[in-house]
């Protein structure tokens, strides 16, 4: 049985007369990393709100089809039941810090705190989603003084603090340098290897075919590709689109026109090195 389904989901936001989503049919697997791909408008952000339960409780509009949480409708659950499995991490961490604590400590045990968990539990939780975050030296800092990058990290402390089961993250790289996105995309590999099931929006391309075990690709609403990392970033149609690629897709595409044999669907930097060293006999 799928972990999360979704079967014939059309989506339709209030005042509008165009479906945003269009007749989506998924099945997410527990503990696997599902990236999101698409051009600005395909839906994504929309899709990831329908199955986080916000659609269409907060967001109102017409939605037709099912979605299933371990074989019971989204709509079965209580918003607290919701937010204890399906943990959402923002594009901009500015909007996920609460303000309602001055330091970082406190911002990430403040949700602890309002669950009424035990002071001695929360030490313990806060303590090791810091160490996973890298987060522990910003403890005693205000978190609205915290670079962008550091913002986010703790935003994913306070949602890892939850231990929710399922972690549905939208663009969280989108304002951040290349070292920050790294340090990123490890605690969310650190996730993956907890065991947590990941759904991700982003455009960064090459991290997504480092990281991801399963693509769905979006067009105007529709999913036009969905499976395995290198089934779906390895095919050159997807550009027409408004999809970006791999660069080593689009180098492998090149040599095969040259007249040099390459293989079929090399998506990351290291499967393409390791082609080349082959081509050149090393």
């Amino acid at each position: 049985m799928p972990y999360i389904d979704l079967k014939n989901v059309t989506y339709t936001y209030p005042l509008v007369k165009e479906p945003c989503i269009k007749d989506i049919s998924v099945s997410i697997e527990k503990g696997k990393f599902y990236a999101i791909v698409g051009a600005n408008g395909s839906g994504k952000t929309t899709l990831c709100n329908i199955i986080r339960g916000f659609i269409p409780g907060f967001y109102q509009g017409e939605i037709e089809g099912t979605v299933e949480l371990e074989g019971k409708s989204l709509e079965e659950y209580t918003l607290g039941e919701l937010t204890s499995k399906i943990g959402y991490v923002f594009q901009n961490p500015f909007n996920q810090i609460t303000g309602a604590r001055d330091n970082v400590y406190e911002e990430i045990a403040y949700g602890l705190e309002n669950l009424g968990v035990e002071v001695p539990t929360i030490r313990k939780k806060v303590e090791e989603v810091m160490e996973l975050t890298n987060t522990a030296y910003l403890a005693d800092k205000n978190p609205f003084e915290l670079s962008g990058g550091q913002q986010q990290r703790v935003a994913f402390a306070s949602v890892l603090a939850l231990e929710p089961d399922i972690f549905v993250i939208d663009e969280p790289t989108s304002q951040l340098d290349p070292k920050e996105t790294e340090r990123v995309f490890d605690i969310i590999d650190k996730m993956k290897k907890m065991g947590k099931t990941i759904i991700l929006v982003e455009h960064k391309i090459e991290l997504i075919a480092e990281y991801a075990d399963d693509i769905i690709a979006l067009e105007d609403g529709r999913v036009v590709k969905f499976g395995e990392k290198h089934d779906v970033l390895s095919d050159l149609s997807l550009i027409e689109k408004g999809i970006d690629l791999p660069q080593t897709v689009l180098l492998a595409d090149e040599l095969r026109k040259m007249g040099i044999p390459a293989k079929e669907k090399i998506i990351t930097k290291q499967e393409m090195i390791g082609q080349l060293k082959q081509i050149m006999g090393k």
